[in-house]
């Protein structure tokens, strides 16, 4: 059978977990602990823009919730649930059952059911709604607001491999079947680091997740919070796939690549060594990367304190 009601039940149902009421009635229900305030994030894939027609279906059904798990990660926040929307030109059950066991498989491991949604017919393409909850304490969420002077700067994983994929993949770079294949997990299946952002609540000043390039993202941070900044460009932790790229590329790559969804962060220098344990206890790479400052302005240095730049600031949608 091939009608909405039952593509729900055969690839997207599953019994709620306790505490929360799930699909089938018009609202899911979900119980936030006393003490906690619920966080929201929603994010839209369409294809053709957001990602190619033949991707692998299960690898998009991992991104289409990784990308909304790095937005909570961001605030520090405990997953609860997740709202899936999906609007399909056509009925294909194979593509079904691999994008669902894809979004299900992640959502297992980060313990954030999918607890209700809608599906609909598009005119052209597939469209993908993911909307995210869970909960932090309201006086130990990440926000961008929170930097101070001194602060180190923080980033977890590594950087640029996702955007060399995206380049091959379009076209604008050489093609490169061995290089594309050691870039494209980082591209088509992120990982956030949600369960090490938890800890670090209350212990950052401030956080947000690397999805459009780090110079442009932790602008946000320091437009928020009034602050300036200082990159040690030679520190940040390039993926070690990318090899003897060239340089201007590599730089472009790590400075301004978007697709990360990892989280760049502030803390206090005495923190260093808690972070370092609790990064350790969540098998997270964690690497400071520069410091916060008062003055106005984001600088980034090489070792021998040569100012860098690239010609890309980070990804827009309307740009």
């Amino acid at each position: 059978m091939n009608n909405e009601f039952d593509l729900i039940a055969r690839y997207f149902s599953r019994p709620a977990p306790p505490g929360i009421l799930g699909g089938g009635d018009d609202c899911a229900l979900v119980t936030v602990e006393p003490g906690y305030q619920l966080a929201c994030s929603t994010d839209l894939l369409i294809e053709g823009r957001h990602f190619f027609s033949d991707v692998d279906p299960a690898s998009l059904g991992h991104k289409a919730l990784a990308v909304n798990l790095s937005d909570l990660a961001a605030m520090g926040a405990q997953p609860l649930g997740c709202l899936l929307s999906l609007s399909l030109p056509v009925v294909d059950h194979d593509w079904l059952a691999a994008f669902s066991g894809g979004f299900h498989a992640l959502a297992d491991q980060a313990r954030c059911p999918l607890i209700g949604g809608d599906t609909t017919r598009s005119v052209a393409g597939v469209v993908i709604n993911v909307t995210v909850m869970g909960q932090v304490r309201p006086q130990e969420a990440l926000l961008r607001s929170g930097a101070k002077p001194d602060d180190d700067i923080w980033v977890t994983g590594t950087l640029g491999a996702a955007d060399i994929a995206l380049r091959l993949l379009q076209g604008s770079l050489p093609g490169n079947p061995a290089l594309l294949a050691a870039t494209r997990p980082a591209l088509e299946r992120p990982l956030p680091p949600w369960r090490f952002a938890e800890t670090l609540a209350g212990v950052a000043h401030s956080a947000l997740d690397i999805s459009d390039g780090l110079l442009q993202d932790l602008g946000h941070i320091l437009d928020a919070s009034a602050c300036g900044a200082e990159l040690d460009y030679d520190a940040l932790p390039v993926d070690p796939v990318l090899g003897e790229l060239d340089d201007a590329l590599l730089r472009a790559a790590v400075l301004a690549g978007g697709d990360v969804y990892q989280l760049c962060f502030t803390a206090a220098r005495d923190r260093r060594p808690l972070i370092q344990q609790l990064a350790d206890q969540a098998s997270v790479r964690v690497t400071r990367v520069g410091r916060i400052t008062g003055r106005a302005g984001l600088v980034t240095k090489d070792a021998q304190g040569n100012p860098i730049t690239v010609a890309a600031g980070g990804f827009d949608h309307f740009s």
